[in-house]
């Protein structure tokens, strides 16, 4: 059985960091794009970066770049998200999505796999 589990979550002050995880099993992702994605409470969920799974072609939302960044992590096995300098607009449940398709991480369409979120809240 396929799952993708994100960790991680939790709340911090504007202006803090959070990394977040992506735990991916049941298959081989070498041949994967893995993306991240964010649902605000009210709001349509949105793109936030991906990567191939053996790394490099990374992409970001323009609203996060030079603030996240996405890496894989070798030793956990993990898609990890790295979120700096947070920002109230930043709040919502964060989801990891695993797809071969560059095209359908990027514009959320017909994704293969999707974890089920973690909440990241950003207040003072």
């Amino acid at each position: 059985q396929v799952m993708l589990v994100e960790s991680g979550g939790g709340s911090v002050q504007p202006g803090g960091s959070l990394r977040l995880s992506c735990a991916a099993s049941g298959r081989t992702f070498s041949t994967y794009y893995i993306g991240w994605f964010r649902q605000a409470t009210g709001k349509e969920r949105e793109f936030v970066a991906s990567m191939w799974w053996n790394g490099g072609s990374t992409y970001y939302a323009d609203s996060v770049k030079g603030r996240f960044t996405i890496a894989r992590d070798n030793a956990k096995n993990t898609v990890d998200l790295q979120m700096n300098s947070l920002e109230p607009e930043d709040t919502g449940v964060y989801c990891c999505a695993a797809d071969p398709s560059a095209g359908s991480i990027r514009w959320s369409r017909g994704v293969d796999y999707w974890g089920k979120g973690t909440l990241v809240t950003v207040s003072s």
